[in-house]
């Protein structure tokens, strides 16, 4: 799924419908608007969900480009490969906030694209939630 827009740039986004994943959503369609970027966005939500993240996209004026990854288990790769095929200027992966004891272990598919994408990557939290 895709809407065409002149990019100049692209930003690679991992998605998924938990706060992490939206946060980092989030943050690359700003980051897009902001620099006239388009959107890769490779996800590992429900199949059901995607029309209505494509929805979502079409009401930011982005170019957004909407890819599965393969294995759900492991979309790091996907991530890698997107940013790599499209030249991307750099990946944007939410992460979860974590114990003091979690905090030691970086979740294992942020650690893959953070220790071997070959562009920046950008890294944020998601807002804590209320009880």
């Amino acid at each position: 799924m895709a809407q065409t827009a002149d990019a100049t740039s692209t930003i690679v986004v991992g998605y998924s419908s938990k706060p992490e994943g939206r946060a980092a959503l989030e943050r690359a369609v700003a980051e897009a608007n902001l620099r006239h970027s388009g959107l890769i966005v490779v996800h590992t939500s429900a199949e059901d969900e995607v029309a209505s993240l494509a929805g979502e996209l079409e009401k930011t004026g982005v170019a957004f480009e909407i890819r599965q990854a393969p294995d759900a288990l492991d979309p790091a790769e996907e991530l890698i490969s997107a940013a790599e095929g499209s030249d991307a200027e750099f990946i944007v992966i939410g992460l979860r906030r974590r114990s003091p004891v979690g905090k030691l272990l970086l979740g294992s598919n942020a650690q893959r694209v953070l220790l071997d994408a070959s562009c920046p990557v950008l890294a944020v939290k998601a807002e804590p939630q209320k009880s």
